[in-house]
């Protein structure tokens, strides 16, 4: 399913170019927009899980709500290296900065170090293999960057090892145990919310939160402009377009239809492409579990199928359960799934770099979509099931 190496380089410079087309210009003073002679505060127009301060010579990042629910949060003093460290309150952690090492435990993480030229900073991550990031992959080859086992059972020992001078990790409760441990041997570690946001560019612009460790704040504000800006047009066109064709989700585990809910990621992103989501006007968080009756009676006559998770052919759905076969966009094959980035040992580039480009994952709905309005597009994360 994956597409060929040098397919996958050429799609991936375009990228890249369309970038600097829309401007990330010189970002050899990248730190210049940093000021030491007043407060002020980091410009965020979407994201609303972090904020940044540059006070005197530090910056103050602040991550109010770690996890869902979570009743307080961690604040992080970004000190230059060299700087005496300020008078701060207790529960205020220092980085030194800007980064030069850095263990990330998220796919989602890498794409940031990509976009903001940093891939060479990252030491350490759980199972590589994972990883769809080509720069990084090349690293590990080189054997620059170490397996530290899989997120649930991280070799601390071996991250101890490496000693890296930034770990960036997530937490889905109030467990800290490991990172206490991690924190008592002297690693700074830092916690990305990204995956709380409530909108896909809110969680792209978490560039910004990464390039604070970097000073690479004026690269982070071009390359998320240019994102957002592609992001808007293509929303434009979709909000122009008279038809909203009828769109469905997921699929059955166990006993229950996993569907995307109005008010999630993945449930804006239908909204935003021209779709009629079936489901666009729940506003649970995450995924609905729903009866496969009562998702049948709603969508069997939908135009479009999309998001079948590892399905990733029409034989594979059928054998699971043939009531799937009823469903119109079955019978007329209008079935579509993010599987056309997927490396030979199982990394799923949609869940990579899917979260970092937004307008990329909204140009191919629009185009699975309305595919007259945007001819010149070629699906990059999205596939037909055949």
């Amino acid at each position: 399913m994956r597409r060929n190496k040098d397919s996958a380089i050429l799609c991936k410079w375009t990228v890249v170019l369309s970038l600097l087309v829309y401007g990330c210009g010189d970002t050899s003073q990248s730190g210049q927009n940093v000021t030491t002679d007043a407060t002020r505060q980091l410009d965020l127009e979407y994201a609303i899980g972090f904020t940044a301060e540059y006070i005197d010579n530090y910056k103050l990042v602040t991550v109010p709500k770690p996890f869902r629910n979570a009743s307080s949060g961690f604040k992080y003093a970004l000190v230059p290296h060299g700087d005496d460290i300020p008078e701060l309150p207790a529960d205020v952690k220092v980085v030194r900065i800007p980064i030069q090492t850095v263990v990330c435990t998220s796919t989602t993480h890498l794409p940031l170090l990509d976009l903001l030229d940093e891939s060479d900073k990252l030491v350490g991550f759980p199972t590589v293999k994972y990883i769809s990031s080509e720069t990084i992959q090349q690293r590990i080859r080189d054997e620059k960057v170490r397996d530290l086992g899989s997120e649930k059972g991280l070799n601390v020992e071996s991250l101890l090892d490496l000693q890296p001078e930034l770990m960036m990790t997530y937490v889905m409760n109030a467990d800290y145990t490991t990172l206490d441990q991690i924190e008592n041997a002297n690693i700074p570690v830092v916690l990305n919310a990204e995956y709380l946001e409530e909108t896909p560019l809110g969680r792209a612009e978490w560039i910004k939160f990464a390039a604070l460790f970097f000073d690479k704040e004026q690269q982070a504000d071009s390359v998320f402009s240019a994102i957002r800006d592609n992001y808007l047009r293509i929303q434009g066109l979709a909000d122009a377009t008279s038809t909203k064709p009828s769109v469905y989700s997921g699929v059955v585990y166990g006993d229950s239809w996993f569907m995307p809910s109005g008010n999630s990621w993945a449930g804006k992103f239908f909204k935003d492409a021209g779709a009629n989501f079936l489901w666009s006007e729940t506003t649970a968080d995450g995924s609905l579990e729903l009866s496969f009756e009562s998702v049948y009676d709603t969508a069997y006559e939908a135009d479009f199928w999309i998001g079948t998770a590892s399905f990733g052919a029409l034989a594979e759905i059928e054998a699971s359960d043939s009531r799937y076969t009823n469903f119109k966009a079955f019978k007329e094959g209008t079935v579509f799934t993010y599987n056309a980035r997927v490396t030979e040992s199982g990394g799923n580039d949609f869940f990579e770099s899917g979260f970092a480009r937004p307008d990329l994952v909204l140009a191919d709905l629009f185009k699975i979509l309305h595919p007259e309005k945007l001819p010149e597009h070629q699906l990059y994360f999205y596939s037909q099931l055949k």
